[in-house]
């Protein structure tokens, strides 16, 4: 089945772009907004409308594969391709990508996405939005013309051993509203939560870390009153955004007894910590993570450390894995780019025994998080992120049925 005709079209994502050097900065919230001057590249505000561009493939049968370009919601921070805005980019897309993509064979997925995922326009890599866009819809296009789900493909060409789907645990994050949205969390029994947001050292986390630990214990008696069943035991999963090496002034004796702190807040519930600092730089940042890593095993703190900022591409993210920076890496899938980077990155995790947290960003589209589920799935991340969006509700529908639905239909054909 080759491709007919590729239909471009702007769209909009589950959530923002926000500026993160300003907002670290203390831009002032204002409502849902901010008041401040962006700092980062492309920014006309510090929060802008996100926005994506739908990639329809048109089959010759008349059969359509869709995808969406989506950037993460922290664009341009942490060594991350700058602001993608649609009518930046379909130009771009129709003058240097379509004509390739037309007439192209979709027998395999494989060999098509890493087509598009390497090529080079005028000796430059294609933005990464780009590159996740073009092959969602191109392994939508494949499942399509050849009767399967998105998972069955990847499984088929990367996992093949993996016959039969099981579910992935699925992580919800809360935004701004970290209390109400907890409530949510424990009615619809997520297996972690609630990310936080913890991106702002004097309102969020505190000088010294006592609005944060103030809030774990709030969160961990939450679960304890609240939930339904006494089995019922989550993950709380935090992102700090690098703020607590802000605020300890990037001292790893002081992180680590703060580890401890949070440890002893969260008990009986496992705690990871997301991003706990940030060097300004990837090689920085990952011997510092790899330091505290070590650090929290040698004194049997049972924190988990979880790599983000500067882990962006599969290199890094082999990188990352090879020198132990980290417990779990999260796989953020739109800084990837190609979706066989996503999962080849699960599957070299699970390789070198580290966690693989397939992620993203609460600025992607229900498209978007149905492919990465997919992958997820078919690779067995250890964990996949209910995106997007920041309600919780519609990230986990989207993550949670389709998951349902894809095991359900492809366990039936075995």
């Amino acid at each position: 089945m080759k491709i007919q005709n590729v239909i471009l079209t702007k769209s909009y994502t589950g959530f923002y772009f926000d500026d993160q050097k300003a907002i670290k900065k203390d831009a002032q919230k204002d409502g849902f907004l901010y008041i401040g001057e962006p700092l980062t590249e492309g920014f006309k505000e510090v929060r802008v409308p996100g926005e994506a561009i739908s990639v329809q493939i048109v089959l010759e049968d008349g059969s359509v594969g869709v995808g969406d370009c989506a950037a993460v919601q922290y664009s341009g921070a942490g060594g991350r391709d700058p602001l993608f805005l649609a009518n930046d980019f379909i130009p771009y897309i129709e003058k240097h990508i379509v004509p390739s993509l037309i007439g192209e064979d979709l027998k395999k997925f494989k060999p098509l996405a890493e087509k598009y995922d390497h090529m080079t326009i005028e000796g430059k890599k294609i933005h990464t939005a780009i590159r996740y866009g073009i092959t969602q819809a191109l392994l939508n296009a494949v499942a399509v013309a050849n009767h399967k789900t998105m998972a069955e493909v990847i499984r088929d060409e990367y996992n093949f051993n993996h016959k039969i789907l099981t579910r992935v645990p699925i992580f919800a994050q809360s935004g701004d509203d970290r209390y109400t949205n907890v409530d949510k969390m424990i009615l619809k029994e997520v297996d972690a939560m609630p990310h936080a947001l913890i991106n702002n050292v004097k309102e969020k986390l505190g000088y010294n870390g006592e609005i944060l630990l103030e809030y774990v214990t709030w969160l961990k008696n939450r679960i304890l009153s609240k939930r339904n069943h006494a089995d019922y035991s989550p993950i709380l999963h935090v992102d700090v955004y690098g703020t607590i090496g802000i605020a300890f002034e990037n001292d790893i004796d002081r992180i680590v007894s703060y580890c401890k702190d949070l440890e002893a807040a969260a008990s009986p519930f496992q705690i990871s910590l997301e991003g706990p600092i940030d060097s300004g730089d990837r090689e920085g940042t990952m011997l510092a993570l790899k330091e505290i890593t070590r650090r929290l095993d040698e004194e049997k703190i049972n924190v988990k450390i979880v790599a983000d900022e500067w882990c962006n591409t599969l290199e890094d993210i082999k990188y990352f894995a090879d020198q132990k920076a980290g417990h779990i890496l999260q796989i953020k899938t739109p800084d990837l780019g190609g979706l066989n980077n996503i999962a080849e990155a699960i599957l070299y995790c699970k390789e070198k025994g580290i966690g693989a947290y397939c992620g993203g960003t609460c600025n992607e589209t229900n498209l978007s998080a149905e492919a990465t589920t997919s992958v997820a799935i078919a690779c067995q991340a250890d964990l996949c992120l209910a995106k997007p969006g920041m309600d919780v509700d519609g990230g986990f529908m989207i993550v949670k049925n389709l998951m349902e639905r894809t095991i359900a239909i492809a366990n039936s054909r075995k």
